[in-house]
C-alpha cells in the first residue's frame, strides 16, 4: 500500500476512534493532515478574536518545513496509536 493509500486509510479511520483525542492531540492531528495534504501553511493569520482558526493556523505553521511524505507518517503513526 503507497502512503498516499495509508493516509487516505488513516483520514477514514480517525472519524472512528475509540475515545475523542484531547485538543492538543487533534490540533496535531489537524496540523499534520493539512501538512501532508497541502504542503506548508498559506493565508493569513486568524484575528485573536478567531481563537479555534487562529489555534489550527498555528499548529499547522509550527509544522512549516516538514515535507508533505514525513507529515502524511507522522500523521498515520499517531493515527494508529490512538486506535490502540
Amino acid at each position: 500500500m503507497s502512503l498516499q493509500e495509508q493516509f487516505a486509510q488513516a483520514q477514514a479511520e480517525s472519524k472512528n476512534l475509540p475515545e475523542r483525542p484531547d485538543n492538543m492531540t487533534l490540533l496535531k492531528i489537524y496540523a499534520l493532515y493539512k501538512q501532508g495534504s497541502s504542503g506548508d501553511v498559506t493565508g493569513e493569520r486568524p484575528g485573536m478574536t478567531d481563537f479555534v482558526n487562529r489555534a489550527k493556523y498555528d499548529a499547522w505553521a509550527n509544522l512549516k518545513g516538514t515535507s508533505q511524505e514525513d507529515a502524511m507518517q507522522q500523521y498515520i503513526d499517531l493515527i494508529e496509536e490512538l486506535k490502540g
